[in-house]
This record gives structure tokens, sequence and C-alpha cells, in this order.
């Protein structure tokens, strides 16, 4: 089968590689129908994060399942599924309090590399969420989202605890960042602030339910959001970024008793605590506990009600990975998704 594999920043190959098999009885292998590059690739293909040997790569996807372990209960041959990019049972405290992220059982699925034609996914009942039915080929889009962006931008808003009465600004304007849009529309907030400079994506941020833009970064788009507030900052915040600069800027737009959720991937983040601590603000967030949504957002998504498959705007085969890479790393492209 063929897969994409980094070799070192800014080389991504796809390449011939062994088809995975069940190798543990709770394992399912499913025919990938769609994957994608998602945003926390980038770390590596960009150098921020260190490539060491060569791997596979991609975390998010959607496909028919080809066989199942012999320990596999819910899940069978020949349904559509979509499942998390880490791997957990769904049974342990952990997962029952609603952080399937934090499993006592993790596996990351991404380890064996989704962007494929096959993919091994470790515990598959407590992982994958099957469709009613083979789902027509318009939904699957919007079906992958659910895998990890949409699914992160969904913990982000709830995190945040955005929902009716309430203003919500979202930093970072990349899948995540729009799909926390998309959330803290369908919760219900009141007002939701986008921050972006890209006129295509402040154009899906209205689309997706966005009430105002702001273009600003730093000081000067906290500012602008405290202007937007009568000085006193948005009551949820989400922060879809990762760097010190979108988190220092979302701590300082939320109001006094306001929260804010972190689903960016972290890197090089130092928290002063003086101002956190003065700041009476709360945070929480973490890897996105996407398995705890999944069951809701499949059926949002299958009834249409919602159609987050509208980030991607890049739609690629298998073979083109690396041009979806630099789409991506030189902005050209909200997301990419690849079809094996």
């Amino acid at each position: 089968m063929r897969k994409v594999v980094i070799y070192a920043p800014g080389d991504v190959r796809v390449e011939e590689s062994e088809r995975p098999t069940v190798a543990k009885p709770t394992d399912a292998v499913i025919r990938v129908s769609a994957a994608c590059v998602c945003g926390s690739d980038l770390w590596q293909y960009r150098g921020a994060e260190p490539v060491g040997d060569p791997h596979p790569m991609g975390h998010e996807y959607v496909g028919v399942v080809e066989e199942v372990g012999a320990d596999v209960r819910t899940i069978r041959p020949g349904q559509f599924v979509v499942g998390s990019f880490f791997a957990s049972d769904n049974t342990c405290e952990i997962c029952r309090a609603g952080y399937p992220s934090r499993c006592v059982n993790l596996e990351y699925v991404g380890a064996g590399g989704a962007q494929a034609e096959y993919l091994r996914v470790p515990l598959a009942d407590g992982t994958l969420v099957a469709t009613p039915e083979l789902p027509d080929d318009d939904l699957i889009p919007s079906l992958l989202t659910a895998s990890d962006v949409l699914g992160t931008g969904w913990f982000g808003a709830v995190a945040a605890q955005a929902g009716p009465g309430r203003t919500v600004a979202v930093v970072g304007d990349g899948a995540v960042g729009l799909l926390g849009v998309l959330a803290a529309r369908h919760l219900g907030a009141e007002r939701i602030i986008a921050m972006s400079r890209h006129v295509p994506r402040q154009k899906l941020a209205l689309e997706f339910g966005a009430t105002d833009i702001v273009t600003e970064r730093g000081d000067d788009g906290v500012a602008r959001i405290r202007e937007l507030t009568g000085g006193l900052g948005a009551h949820s915040v989400i922060e879809a970024v990762g760097t010190q600069e979108s988190m220092m800027q979302a701590i300082r737009a939320t109001r006094s008793g306001g929260h804010v959720g972190v689903v960016g991937v972290a890197h090089d983040v130092a928290l002063p605590g003086d101002e956190v601590f003065y700041s009476a603000v709360h945070l929480h967030g973490g890897p996105a506990p996407v398995r705890r949504f999944l069951p809701d957002l499949v059926d949002l998504i299958v009834r249409r009600e919602i159609e987050p498959g509208k980030v991607f705007d890049l739609d690629l085969p298998l073979d083109r990975a690396a041009d979806g890479y630099r789409a991506m790393d030189e902005r050209r492209a909200i997301k990419a998704l690849l079809r094996p």
C-alpha cells in the first residue's frame, strides 16, 4: 500500500509499505476513504519539532472496516467509521469522566500513519464510531473533520464555556479556529469575534457564524476585543494556535472570571505566573477528547445540520500529499484533503 512518510523538514514522500494487519484482538483495520494534513503536522514539516527517523504521517481518518480482531464487539467489517486520533478504551475511569484523550490505555493512532491506503486502529470498540449507513460522497469531508479538527474546535468552545448570552473570541484562523467558530455558534453564543487577517478565512468564519472580524494581533488585537466588549474582554476565548503570542493574546482578551479554552498544541509557551494569577481567568484545555463528542458530531453531520467540511479548500490524491503540505505551509490552503 501507499503511505506518506516524512524524512526531514520540507521533505514528505509517498512510498510503498506493508499493509497493516490485526496485531491485537481489540484492533480493527480500515480501508481509508479520506485523510488530510493537520496544522500540527506542519510543526515537523517546518522544523519546529524534530523529525528524527523517517516515519509515517497523519492522524485524521475515515474509512470502511476491512477486518476486526477476535475481541471487537461493536464494530464490524463493511461499516463506515470515524475515529479519534487517540485510541481509547472508552471504559476506564478517565474516559467515563469525559477525557478519552487521556485514557489509561491510550494509544496514538497516528503512529501507523493515517495518510495511507489502510490503517490499523487499536481499541476499535472504544475509538471508532460507525455511521448509520455508508455516507454519500459529499459527506465524507465533513465526517473527516470530526476525527480531529471539528472535535478539537468543539472542545475549545466547550472548555471556554461558549453558550447563550456570551461573547466568544477565537484566536487562530486555521481549521480548528474556524470550527471553533462553528461550535460556538451551534452552542448558542450571542457574539463571536474571529481574529483573522486572511480574507478567505474571514469569509468562512462569517459563514460559520462569526459576527465580528478583528484583524489586529498581539496587544493591538487585545485592545480591539476590549473595545468591542465595553472594555471588559470576552466571556469566552478559544486559543487555537499554540504559541506564546497567541496564548497571551487569549488570556489578555478574556474578562476577569471568563474562560479560555486551550486547544492549540503548545510550543515553547511559558505562562507568567503573576499575570495569570491576577487575570482571574479560567484556563482549561489540552488534547481534545474527540471521542467524547464523536457520536453527536457524526449525527449532526449525517443530518446535515452542520457542514464543517467547508474547511477543506484543497482536494488532492494521496500521491500529491507533498503539494498539500506545501500549500498549507505557505497559507495558500486552509486544509488539504487527501484521497487514497
